[in-house]
């Protein structure tokens, strides 16, 4: 194995999860005094709301005949890319969150401003509810707990005060030191400003339109992304299969791993969450382990952590 590998000790691998492991994991998932609120079902965070709604009328709007080219298409597929996989899916989770692999601090900038670019809250604020989400899979301090049905854990949570926000400064200290990434987590969302510029001027330079580029490039990619990302906290808690006892719901699901580049091997990752590599089991593909094969091959990744093979 080479140096730069970290190894992890591997749990016991079984079809499903047994009585014991989620007793222990239940006990372990306890939280924090103050920390287990259910958020009251009469709250709403209208800002949320009416940003989600705008952002969804202007998908819409994006698909009309109107807007549709080849330009249009080239540029959803490499901000897809760039959000989804670069930014959210190596940047945001495996990097930051985990730090299943290092690199470089300029490139771990790029990944964390290419995440920011997904409007998925800053990194310092997705890295801690991440965390937390691990600490408490599945319990009622998980903000988004499987158990409370499809619709909350893939998005209705985020309607409602989420009281895990209050654990992010002690989840994330570790970004937080970083003053750049204090920066991106207040002002990420003005990221869209200069992209959007740049969108249309090249959709007018191409003869593509500048507003096509724009509601492709924008409202049409940030609703893809949403969606896809949010799977992983649905999907993949519902509907798969088990390979591990990890102490929740998670599954490993070949539709959402194809669409999220090797994310929905959720099982997997929830049985061994520092591993860089999610596709653990012969023909599962995960894409987000080979941009971190190729980084590593070209000398740009490092302490590579993986399990110990069963």
């Amino acid at each position: 194995m080479p140096s730069s590998l970290i190894t992890a000790p591997s749990p016991p691998s079984r079809p499903t999860a047994s009585h014991e492991a989620l007793r222990l994991a239940a006990h372990l998932h306890q939280p924090r005094k103050g920390h287990n609120a259910v958020p009251p079902d009469q709250a709403k965070r209208w800002g949320t709301i009416g940003f989600m709604i705008t952002i969804h009328l202007l998908a819409v709007v994006a698909l009309q005949p109107g807007y549709w080219s080849w330009q249009a298409a080239i540029c959803l597929g490499i901000l897809y890319w760039v959000t989804a996989c670069l930014g959210v899916t190596i940047g945001y989770h495996r990097l930051l969150s985990h730090r299943s692999f290092r690199v470089p601090q300029w490139l771990e900038r790029v990944f964390a401003t290419c995440g920011a670019l997904s409007c998925q809250h800053g990194p310092i604020d997705w890295v801690g509810l991440h965390r937390h989400h691990h600490k408490f899979s599945d319990t009622t301090a998980d903000h988004h707990n499987s158990h409370r049905g499809f619709w909350w854990s893939h998005m209705g949570w985020m309607f409602q005060p989420i009281p895990a926000m209050q654990s992010v400064p002690r989840l994330s200290g570790d970004l937080c030191r970083d003053p750049y990434y204090r920066w991106l987590n207040t002002y990420f969302l003005l990221l869209q400003l200069p992209l959007g510029l740049l969108l249309y001027w090249i959709g007018n330079a191409t003869g593509a339109g500048g507003w096509a580029l724009v509601l492709w490039g924008i409202p049409l990619r940030l609703v893809l992304v949403y969606h896809v990302t949010w799977l992983v906290n649905s999907a993949t808690h519902c509907w798969g299969t088990v390979a591990y006892d990890s102490g929740d719901a998670s599954r490993n699901n070949k539709w959402v791993a194809a669409v999220t580049f090797g994310e929905g091997w959720h099982n997997n990752h929830h049985a061994f969450p520092h591993s860089a590599r999610h596709g653990l089991q012969p023909g599962q593909i995960d894409l987000t382990w080979e941009h971190i094969r190729l980084m590593r091959a070209l000398g740009l990744a490092s302490k590579i952590r993986l399990p110990v093979a069963s």
